[in-house]
């Protein structure tokens, strides 16, 4: 499967664009904010909640970061405009984050302020292990002005992840927010786990952590695996879906499940029949293309799961 995983990405920067955006159109919404706004409308029927990614990062210039400014903006205007249950996830580099850190914190701050005026979640996706350290103290720099609406991403692969759970939480308690995800960065064997089997059972334990820690543990994964053992795990901590809301709104009691646009549905509509508060994860962006072929680049093993998706359809139903 990684041999036909690396086959993929090689042959398919060659591919005519169309083709491209045909396969990237089931995980992505579209070019325009009005794609996403649609997107969302019509997945709501089926009692999932979103959070929004606008495509882009690593700006070259702090002018860049302008767009981003304006289009999360505008974003957050239409989720409320629309009354869509939904949050929003930034990426720090596309604030600036590696030009200057100070103006990126200014960026994100004003735009944490703007979402927390209109009810919504600020999530700051964890990028690559050179802006780790930075992407957390932004994080615990906005609590630190009264904004509660913010939590980060953490990345289960990472051998570091654990000490930054501990860490967090000492410094936030409960009110401590997550994401994990087992991480899409192919990081050095010196810094995190590579294997499949380790990956899971790292990420798996940093979602025991997590919830020990009374944190709010958003679990973004589409392994059985992952999936199966969080369950376990909710049911040993007294969590589940009649347990009490999350004080802020459109959260679940204490944890949620995330999915990408187009993948595992199946599993999502289960798990939500079942009571459980799960978010799909809706990029949306003019830079479609070169996010997707970056993506696969960086992680083969994706290819080969939309490679399923398109020869088997009826597994992977959106």
């Amino acid at each position: 499967m990684a041999l036909l995983g690396r086959l993929i990405v090689a042959t398919m920067p060659l591919a005519p664009k169309p083709i491209v955006r045909m396969v990237a159109s089931r995980y992505v919404a579209g070019p325009k904010l009005e794609d996403a706004i649609s997107t969302m409308i019509k997945l709501s029927s089926e009692g999932a909640c979103f959070t929004v990614d606008v495509l882009g990062e690593e700006i070259t210039s702090m002018a860049e970061a302008n767009f981003f400014i304006d289009e999360y903006s505008q974003l957050i205007d239409s989720i409320t405009k629309n009354n869509i249950n939904a949050h929003i996830s930034i990426k720090p580099t596309a604030f600036g984050l590696l030009i200057d850190q100070e103006s990126a914190f200014e960026n994100i701050l004003n735009i944490t302020k703007k979402a927390s005026d209109n009810d919504i979640f600020v999530r700051l996706d964890m990028e690559d292990s050179r802006v780790t350290d930075s992407t957390i103290e932004l994080m615990t720099r906005i609590r630190s002005e009264g904004l509660g609406n913010i939590g980060v991403v953490l990345q289960g692969r990472l051998f570091r992840t654990i000490s930054d759970i501990e860490n967090i939480c000492e410094k936030l308690g409960q009110q401590s927010d997550f994401r994990i995800c087992k991480g899409i960065y192919l990081e050095p064997k010196e810094i995190a786990h590579t294997a499949y089997g380790d990956i899971v059972d790292s990420t798996n334990n940093a979602i025991g952590h997590m919830l020990r820690n009374g944190a709010y543990t958003a679990i973004a994964s589409h392994d059985y695996p992952v999936i199966e053992n969080s369950l376990s795990l909710l049911k040993k901590y007294g969590l589940s879906p009649d347990s009490p809301p999350n004080s802020f709104p459109g959260k679940g009691p204490g944890y949620e499940f995330q999915f990408l646009l187009g993948v595992r549905g199946d599993l999502r509509r289960r798990l939500s029949s079942e009571g459980h508060l799960t978010r799909i994860y809706v990029p949306y962006g003019l830079q479609w293309y070169e996010y997707g072929i970056r993506r696969l680049k960086e992680n083969p093993e994706v290819a080969t799961h939309v490679l399923k998706a398109l020869l088997m359809p009826w597994t992977n139903r959106r």
